[in-house]
């Protein structure tokens, strides 16, 4: 079951294990003391304090989302928050509900990002293809979101379960994403994370309308408006906003990119590194040659090449992509099946993601209040004036410390990624956040740590049984995918996963990039 959050799980948040009154502690299956669901429930003071204080994020009287839903299982999380399935009290329907947890909006511009977040939600109500937002909570623990509830799943995993997929049904689908575009425009808003995973079906029925979800990084717009905060997807990410100057246009190359995916099943821009990735993007050269690119009409092509014009300039605008020949209900789009091979390349596309989430998950679980005093103690031999905070030049002298080789422009890139307030420095909590996420992937023993996660019997291998058990503990079980896993990463192609292969696999480069990311 889908949220309409579209919450990435490969970012952790660490919880406390306070119990729930009503319902008690929760127990680990290795006899951990865990969370009940939910986000932490104050204590009876501040309950009775909430009927009279006023929220800092939503500036209105706080007040405990729990006296009106009951919290289930979870359903996504990311860098600021987790998304819960809720139940209304009363009416017992079901919703989505994003807990953004208050000690994680360290300064300002984080209570606005979150406060502009619930603005343009309330501001784009109504249509079709935008989840709702039913209401808003704050607590003294958490900034509580209401939405509906996207119960048919997400993009790409509703494509290859149907199996029958022409150049029609991709039309139908971009269709919905550039509406949700043209609107958002039309509004003054820019969405700036444009990816599969933020489009979810609102029902399992064969007509649900597709749903775009997670505005946590869009932000209002004036025509002429420049932007400069390096936001979005690695895959999805257009040459400008790399450039850090940009507009609207921006969410029309994301757009075409997802266009490209669905007709190929693969992205236009490929690289073993993030870094690569984006150097792909700055290049530009577009594939049309590969299959299935022969087979693929000239009019789908031409369209994805407007879309992802390198100059927003000439790049077509919402309203000329819908009106294009192909693009129109009823248009030249072809509804014979695409090749089979187009689905088992997005199979493998997606589940290679859900399993490097996975991993990374359990990696960050793992990380050790040593290895985090290793990094305290790094800070402090880089912060060579006892400032409190490292500038570009500490940091460049310093990283190599770290075992870690990165270019001038790498180094920069990470600065400028690291400095959440945009001060030019990185202060303590900046440095550590950067470098356990920099660190963590490439560490031999962390990524062994996160192979013997998976693999139980310490067997030596990876199991497509042991691959289905961990996925779905993590909410990510689709069995279907689970062959198409073994036969990406499996090199040897003895249906597992060996240490080797997995390590080759974990080290390449994650889609997930800045993006997520609220700011820079």
């Amino acid at each position: 079951m889908g949220n309409c959050n579209g919450l990435p799980s490969s970012q952790t948040q660490l919880h406390s294990t306070t119990a729930d009154p009503d319902t008690g502690p929760g127990h680990h299956p290795n006899g951990l003391k865990i969370d009940p669901p939910g986000p932490p429930r104050p204590s009876s003071s501040a309950t009775s304090a909430t009927s009279s204080s006023v929220g800092r994020v939503l500036g209105k009287p706080m007040e405990d989302v729990r006296n009106t839903y009951i919290f289930g299982r979870e359903l996504g999380r990311g860098q600021f928050g987790v998304t819960y399935l809720v139940t209304h009290k009363d009416t017992k329907q079901q919703f989505a509900c994003k807990s953004i947890s208050s000690r994680k909006l360290i300064n300002r511009d984080d209570v606005e990002d979150v406060r502009r977040e619930v603005q343009i939600m309330h501001h784009l109500t109504g249509h079709r293809n935008i989840v709702e937002l039913k209401g808003a909570y704050e607590d003294r623990h958490s900034v509580n979101l209401i939405m509906d509830l996207c119960a048919g799943g997400e993009l790409f995993d509703r494509i290859i379960a149907k199996g029958h997929y022409s150049e029609r049904a991709a039309a139908n689908l971009c269709r919905q994403m550039v509406t949700v575009v043209h609107y958002c425009h039309s509004m003054g808003v820019m969405h700036r994370d444009l990816k599969p995973e933020n489009f979810l079906f609102s029902s399992s029925a064969e007509d649900s309308p597709l749903k775009a979800t997670d505005f946590g990084l869009s932000v209002f717009f004036k025509p002429g408006d420049v932007f400069k905060d390096l936001v979005g997807s690695a895959y999805y990410v257009a040459p400008e906003v790399l450039r850090r100057n940009y507009g609207a246009e921006a969410d029309i190359w994301s757009a075409g990119v997802i266009l490209y995916i669905l007709l190929s099943g693969v992205p236009p821009f490929w690289g073993e590194t993030e870094q690569s990735i984006f150097d792909a993007i700055l290049r530009g050269h577009i594939d049309f040659s590969s299959d299935p690119w022969p087979n693929i009409s000239s009019s789908a092509k031409d369209i994805v090449k407007k879309m992802l014009h390198a100059d927003p300039k000439e790049r077509l605008s919402a309203a000329e992509v819908l009106n294009h020949p192909w693009m129109r209900v009823d248009g030249d789009a072809s509804d014979k099946p695409l090749d089979i091979a187009v689905l088992t390349r997005m199979k493998q596309f997606r589940a290679m993601n859900k399993l490097k989430k996975v991993a990374l998950k359990v990696i960050a679980e793992n990380l050790s209040e040593e290895e985090i005093m290793g990094l305290k103690e790094m800070f402090k031999s880089m912060d060579t004036d006892n400032s409190g905070t490292i500038t570009f030049e500490e940091l460049k002298a310093g990283l190599p410390k770290l075992g870690t080789r990165l270019s001038e422009s790498e180094v920069r890139q990470l600065m400028e990624a690291a400095d959440v307030d945009g001060n030019g420095t990185i202060d303590y909590i900046e440095f550590i956040t950067a470098t356990m996420h920099m660190n963590r992937v490439e560490r031999e023993e962390h990524l062994y740590k996160a192979f013997e996660y998976f693999d139980k019997d310490n067997s030596g291998y990876i199991t497509m049984e042991e691959l289905e058990h961990a996925l779905k503990k993590y909410n990510m079980g689709d069995a279907k995918t689970i062959k198409e896993i073994i036969a990406e990463v499996d090199i040897d192609n003895d249906g597992r996963i060996n240490y080797e292969e997995f390590a080759a696999m974990m080290r390449k480069g994650n889609p997930d990039m800045v993006g997520n990311r609220r700011r820079k």
